[in-house]
C-alpha cells in the first residue's frame, strides 16, 4: 500500500471525519501518510492524532509559523532538540516540515504580522544543524528559494538527506538536489495539464529521486470539486506519474514506495 508522504492530517479541517477518511485511503490502497510538524504549538495534537492512527510523523517549525522574535525562534528550537533527543518514538522518523518562503518574507517589509527572512534563515539553520547532529532525513518547504536553500544545504553534511516538499523546480534545480541525496514531492500540481515544466522534470527523472504527496489538506488539484485536498488524490497523482514515466501504476506505486520506506526508515 502507497502512503502519502506528506499530509497534515492533524489539523482540525479533519476532526469531524479523520477516522473515516483514514478507512477510504485504505479501501484505495493507500496505507497512511508521514504527518510533519509545522510548530511548537502544533506538536502535542500532532503526536497524539500520529499515535491515535499509528502513523510515522516529523517534528520541525514551518517558515510560515516561525515565532514573532529571534529570542522565540531560539526558544523553539530549543524546545525542538529536546522532543527530538528525549522523545523515544518509534513513529518520530525526522525532522519538517522546514525552509524558506520568499513571498512570506517580502510580505514582512511592509506588515509584521508576516515572517521575516531574518527569523526563516535562523529557525531553517537551527533545523538542519539538527538534522546534522542527530542524523535525521528532513522535510523541506522551500517557494522561490532554491538557490538560497540548496546554498544553505551545501554548508551542512546530512548524510539521510531529505524530500524537498511540492516541488515545482526546472531540472537543472531537481539534479543540484539530487546530487545533496534529496529527493522531490511531486504532488498535486501535476494533475494541471498547464503545469508543463513540471511534467515535463517528473517524466526525465529517474523513479528512484521521487515520493509521492498530497500536502492535505492544501493544494487541492485544480481538477477537483473538492475545496478540501485528502491523500485520496494520490491515485490520480500516481496514475499520471505511471503516464509521464510510460509505465504501469503498480511498478510506480511500489518504486515510490520503496522510496520512502528507505529514506525514512520505515
Amino acid at each position: 500500500m502507497i502512503f502519502d508522504s506528506h499530509a497534515h492530517l492533524d489539523f482540525s479541517d479533519f476532526d469531524h471525519d479523520r477516522l473515516a477518511l483514514i478507512a477510504a485511503m485504505k479501501a484505495a490502497g493507500i496505507g497512511g501518510a508521514i504527518i510533519p510538524g509545522v510548530s511548537r504549538e502544533h506538536w502535542s495534537k500532532q503526536k497524539a492524532i500520529a499515535h491515535q492512527l499509528q502513523l510515522p510523523f516529523t517534528l520541525g517549525i514551518h517558515p510560515w509559523y516561525c515565532p514573532q522574535t529571534l529570542v522565540d525562534c531560539d526558544l523553539s528550537l530549543a524546545a525542538l532538540k529536546t522532543e527530538l533527543t528525549t522523545a523515544n518514538d518509534s513513529l518520530l522518523v525526522g525532522i519538517g516540515e522546514c525552509g524558506l518562503d520568499k513571498p512570506k518574507a517580502e510580505l514582512a517589509q511592509d506588515n509584521p504580522a508576516h515572517v521575516s527572512w531574518n527569523r526563516q534563515y535562523r529557525v531553517l539553520e537551527g533545523q538542519l544543524a539538527l538534522a546534522e547532529t542527530l542524523n535525521l532525513p528532513l522535510i523541506l518547504h522551500s517557494v522561490k528559494t532554491h538557490n538560497e536553500l540548496l546554498g544553505m544545504l551545501k554548508q551542512h553534511s546530512l548524510p539521510r538527506g531529505g524530500v524537498i516538499h511540492a516541488f515545482n523546480g526546472s531540472y537543472e534545480i531537481a539534479t543540484a538536489y539530487l546530487d545533496l541525496g534529496f529527493k522531490l514531492g511531486i504532488g498535486g500540481l501535476l494533475l494541471n495539464k498547464n503545469a508543463k515544466k513540471l511534467r515535463d522534470v517528473v517524466g526525465k527523472l529517474p523513479l528512484d529521486a521521487l515520493l509521492v504527496e498530497t500536502d492535505s489538506p492544501s493544494m487541492t488539484p485544480s481538477i477537483l470539486s473538492e475545496k478540501r485536498n485528502t491523500p485520496l488524490t494520490l491515485v490520480q497523482i500516481i496514475a499520471e506519474l505511471a503516464n509521464l514515466q510510460k509505465n504501469t501504476n503498480v511498478l510506480i506505486s511500489e518504486h515510490l514506495q520503496q522510496n520512502l520506506m528507505q529514506l525514512f526508515e520505515l
